[in-house]
């Protein structure tokens, strides 16, 4: 339960980094500081991922600011077949798988054969620096949560989206 609770955090945090990243509104359904509240699903507001996540994943942000310093928690909702290259991030990140299976890896390149299937309820630590990949089995959710401000660098500069067009 608390490491669910957690990857919540990282994924309102990721969520927020895309609004900021996008220029849309960050506003979202979560804990703002040490304010209390429930939020069902209906509550979530789902935007297009930032640019520097692949195309075709939205994101929510339930708590914090992913852009910010400090705690915050996200949801990224992923179409089925859909790949995330090799990379790490600066800090820690932990994932909780909330829907469909999500399958993650480490190492330098994105290696179906050696990555491990996440069936819903599926739980992952990836310490910071840790060289990670993943990819979807069906339309997914996952929730991360971490400390931010959120970042992702690419082992392949090539299969950063931002580079796309260069």
């Amino acid at each position: 339960m608390r490491k669910l609770l957690i990857l919540s955090i990282v994924l309102g945090v990721l969520g927020c980094m895309v609004a900021l990243a996008l220029g849309q509104d960050t506003k979202h359904a979560g804990m703002k500081g040490d304010q209390a509240g429930i939020f069902t699903p209906d509550d979530l507001k789902w935007m297009d991922a930032p640019p520097m996540i692949p195309a075709g994943a939205k994101l929510a942000v339930l708590s914090g600011d992913p852009f910010k310093k400090g705690l915050y928690t996200i949801r990224l909702q992923m179409p089925d077949g859909y790949h995330i290259p090799a990379h790490w991030h600066s800090q820690t990140e932990y994932v909780t798988v909330i829907s469909g299976t999500f399958h993650m890896g480490m190492g330098d390149k994105l290696d179906e054969a050696a990555g491990h299937e996440m069936p819903a309820g599926s739980y992952a630590v990836m310490p910071a620096r840790m060289r990670h990949y993943a990819w979807t089995s069906g339309e997914t959710v996952v929730q991360v949560h971490a400390m931010g401000p959120f970042d992702i660098f690419y082992v392949n500069a090539a299969d950063d989206p931002r580079n796309a067009g260069h």
